[in-house]
């Protein structure tokens, strides 16, 4: 049976989906000001970027861009709007969140607890008292794949994926040993299997080993086809092993959200530890120099931790 585990953590609040002991999808959701993905907010539009078709608009707690225009309106008119992807983190800028008119009323976006709500599935709120059921299905095994990109799946010899977030597509290479074409099979169900785990959007390349013959290919299709949840679009895989998918994409993917701020995401999984931690808990952790400025700048991560503990935690650079 499946069930989402959910934890109310520090600096962010996390899900899983767990289904037959593993985590078949892994969402975090950081603590952080600002309206949320699906919120209805009033704006105004600062600026034509291109006429006719798109704009720029501030709001209280930003700026989006926003498409299509409303016919008619000028620079400096107000209007509503539902923001309807995040901001997008990318080496050197992040990508403005994009929205799209809307009509009344105003409305908030829903927290990664309501979203998971509403999927109707069981929802077992997990506290830190109690055992770590997060971390019996994977938790610490799927963050480490989504900072570092490896992902070994099982098959006929075994196999790894390599997973790269680019700016322009997240590709994934297919390493393993012949046969070639089992290899290829195995490897498209863990492509759709980590797609859906790390909640990967856009564009999205996979470069399977080279096999000869429609059938092996079309065999790998379809594999993609069963594991991925509609919609999306994908072509067939070419004579040279590579396929492109592409899925909708409103949020920042795992792997985008722990590697934009790596240290601050060592940070709050030490936090989790510690509030995890039976008593006596420890007042001074050693930490390297990253995490200890992740923590100086966010202290009511601190405060936090000493109200759920009781303890007030120092931390030293190692």
């Amino acid at each position: 049976m499946a069930e989402w585990l959910f934890e109310a953590g520090i600096g962010e609040a996390r899900a899983a989906l767990v289904a037959n002991g593993t985590i078949r999808e892994a969402r975090i959701e950081l603590d952080r000001p600002g309206p949320r993905i699906g919120a209805i907010l009033p704006a105004r539009l600062v600026e034509i970027t291109v006429k006719g078709r798109e704009g720029r608009v501030s709001f209280d707690g930003g700026e989006a861009l926003l498409s299509p225009l409303p016919p008619g309106i000028t620079q400096g008119a107000a209007l509503h709007i539902e923001l309807i992807r995040e901001a997008i983190p990318e080496p050197g800028r992040h990508k403005l969140p994009r929205a799209a008119p809307a009509d009344g009323p105003e409305r908030p976006g829903p927290t990664l607890l309501e979203r998971i709500e509403a999927t109707g599935i069981p929802v077992r709120h997990c506290l830190p008292h109690e055992a770590d059921h997060l971390e019996a299905a994977g938790w610490s095994e799927v963050l480490e794949e989504a900072l570092t990109g490896d992902i070994i799946f099982a098959g006929p010899t075994g196999g790894a994926l390599r997973m790269s977030p680019t700016p322009a597509m997240t590709l994934f290479d297919v390493d393993g040993h012949p046969p070639l074409e089992p290899l290829a099979l195995a490897a498209a169900h863990a492509v759709a299997a980590a797609i859906v785990r790390l909640d990967i959007g856009g564009s999205i390349g996979v470069d399977f080993p080279t096999l000869q013959g429609k059938a092996a290919r079309a065999a790998v299709d379809a594999a993609i086809d069963a594991g991925l949840p509609q919609p999306f679009e994908r072509t067939a895989m070419n004579g040279f092993g590579f396929v492109q998918i592409v899925r909708r994409r409103t949020r920042i993917a795992l792997p985008e959200l722990l590697r934009a701020d790596p240290a601050a995401a060592e940070a709050r999984a030490l936090l989790r530890r510690i509030e995890r931690t039976p008593p006596p808990v420890p007042a001074v952790h050693s930490v390297s120099a990253a995490v200890q400025r992740a923590l100086a700048a966010n202290p009511h991560w601190i405060a936090a931790l000493a109200r759920r503990t009781g303890v007030a935690c120092t931390f030293e650079v190692r």
